[in-house]
């Protein structure tokens, strides 16, 4: 291993983190694909919208998206209730617990 001087390793290091900001931009410049959203992002966008949301069971719940939590808990309002895509029951308000959730997916307004 080769030893740097204290003088040395700064510019070294800042050699460095200029070019990978430079390899950086080049990559977001050829690359026109849209950036990835987190999933945090996604809830957020969706949150007061229409909203599926599947549980472990197969039943899936058809609502506006109210609340949720860091554990997925989740209040809809204006719920339907679907199995097998059969509608099963409405519901005003429903609260879901997050642990039985397999999916949230985003719908068109009706």
């Amino acid at each position: 291993f080769e030893t740097m001087s204290s003088e040395e390793a700064p510019s070294a290091a800042a050699a460095t983190v200029a070019a990978a900001s430079a390899a950086a931009a080049s990559a977001e410049q050829s690359n026109p694909v849209k950036k990835s959203r987190s999933p945090s992002d996604f809830l957020k966008s969706v949150l007061g919208r229409p909203v599926r949301v599947k549980l472990n069971s197969g039943t899936e719940y058809r609502g506006v998206l109210a609340c949720l939590d860091g554990f997925l808990n989740i209040a809809m309002e204006n719920t339907e209730e679907y199995v097998d895509d059969q509608l099963k029951a409405k519901y005003g308000d429903c609260f879901i617990r997050g642990n039985n959730v397999l999916y949230i997916s985003g719908q068109k307004r009706s």
